[in-house]
């Protein structure tokens, strides 16, 4: 199949040479191979997978079908779907059901996507596996992470559990696990998507996205889940480009923003190499690449995390309280550091971040787009994973962005010399994922790294 799957899939459904029930099985079968390897999903929801897949067939037949009806996808365990468990990876929540459903989930049933089941995560998206749920190892080498917090939804669209998957991103954990496993992922616009039956993390920064082989995937499913909601206060009520058809508008004269250190400071040669590389695809491709100026990144960070910090405590402070020994002992030290932090410290961040979005505000009168590389490194080892570990070095291009609002989006741009995916982040100005997509699509057009695929773990 093309790197376009869900494209790929839609059209082989409308000629009738495979039907949603036939690659919903197919699928399910894959993840029933791999999973005692990969550790992706939570739960799998093989029989609701098989009815929804019947029902696809029969609006394929009814000539009402959108664009991702059939199509397998799943999502990350911390939205609510009525009726399934929600564990948010944590034993503080290990006999929950959800009585109400995401926004989210509801706009993918109503567009007929066949939700496979539920995935791993980094508890409650804070860092750190739990141990009685374990680690998702990456597809590409099974003693490498995939990054955090949605963690199995990029393993599973990786290793072709899912064709695409919805996660969650409040520091790059999105972005990260995309550019580990060599994915297109999406941070939209703060207020695109609704958070709507999401467990939150930190209110101010948190986001829903999709996880995709390719860019244009990722336009048409962010498309699919993205617009107004008034159950979510932080919701934008504003209309909804068709993604897609803006992919194939040219590029030739958009200004490509590069700001030099993120391109020199704490990063393994070979991502630099590669970021640069894309660059000058970029460029051949017609984009003026402009040097920037931009106040420092890992101040910006240092904000978003004082932020997390005391938000993430404030949320799960009845839970810390009340059921304390469902937390692994790193999240529950992590959430009671935060608790400690004086309310002068994060108003402080707060105005700091005002500072920093109004700096890049700058930035952006000037460019439209800005590319950075996504991750210092490649995917690290196991081994390397320490609980209680510094969140800085790893979020250090994509936090930023959480903190100020931006849509960003990671797409591989090479691999290390072992064999491991690297990314390319390209940020936009506000609510201009159309340009952003326009970009990415533009680069793949002409690259084959999003075309590659692991070594099979079947």
């Amino acid at each position: 199949m093309d790197a376009d799957l869900i494209a790929e899939l839609a059209r082989r459904y409308r000629k009738g040479d495979l039907s949603p029930v036939e690659t919903t099985r197919s699928t399910l079968e894959r993840i029933e191979r791999q999973e005692s390897r990969l550790n992706a999903y939570i739960l799998v929801t093989g029989d609701l997978a098989m009815e929804q897949a019947r029902a696809a067939e029969a609006r394929f037949r009814r000539g009402d079908a959108p664009p991702l009806c059939g199509i397998p996808y799943s999502l990350k365990d911390i939205f609510d779907v009525s009726g399934l468990p929600l564990t948010c990876g944590s034993n503080v929540l290990r006999d929950h059901v959800s009585t109400t459903t995401a926004f989210v989930a509801k706009r993918l049933a109503d567009a007929g996507a066949v939700l496979l089941g539920k995935n791993n995560l980094l508890e409650f998206a804070y860092g750190e596996t739990h141990p009685d749920f374990g680690p998702t190892r990456n597809p590409w080498n099974l003693n490498r992470s995939t990054a955090g917090s949605s963690t199995g939804s990029a393993a599973s669209v990786c290793a072709g559990q899912a064709y695409f998957a919805v996660g969650t991103d409040t520091g790059g954990s999105i972005r990260l696990p995309a550019s580990y496993c060599g994915l297109a992922g999406v941070k939209p616009t703060y207020g695109r998507v609704s958070r709507h039956g999401v467990m939150a993390l930190c209110w101010s920064c948190d986001y829903v996205g999709p996880l995709t082989r390719s860019a244009s995937d990722a336009a048409l499913v962010l498309g699919t889940i993205a617009g107004f909601d008034a159950a979510d206060p932080t919701s934008a009520d504003r209309p909804v480009p068709t993604y897609v058809s803006a992919l194939e508008q040219p590029v030739r004269g958009l200004r490509v923003g590069m700001v030099r250190r993120e391109f020199e400071e704490h990063l393994h040669p070979e991502v630099r190499e590669a970021a640069l590389t894309a660059v000058g695809v970029l460029r051949n491709l017609g984009l003026e690449v402009i040097e920037v100026d931009a106040p420092p990144f890992e101040h910006a960070v240092l904000s978003l995390l004082t932020i997390l910090f005391v938000e993430a405590a404030s949320i799960h402070r009845p839970w810390m309280e009340d059921r304390s020994e469902g937390y692994s002992a790193a999240v529950l030290e992590r959430l009671r550091t935060g608790a400690l932090i004086p309310g002068v410290d994060y108003l402080h961040a707060q105005r700091a971040r005002r500072a920093f979005r109004d700096a890049m505000a700058q930035v952006f009168e000037h460019v439209d787009v800005l590319v950075t590389p996504t991750s210092p490194t490649a995917a690290h080892d196991f081994s390397d994973e320490v609980p209680g570990r510094d969140f800085t070095p790893y979020v250090r291009r994509t936090g930023p962005f959480n903190l100020t609002g931006y849509p960003a989006i990671s797409i591989p741009c090479g691999f290390s010399s072992d064999g491991l995916p690297l990314g390319l982040q390209i940020v936009a100005r506000y609510f201009a994922e159309d340009i952003m997509f326009r970009v990415a699509h533009a680069y793949q057009r002409v690259t084959d790294w999003h075309r590659r695929r692991p070594p099979a773990v079947d």
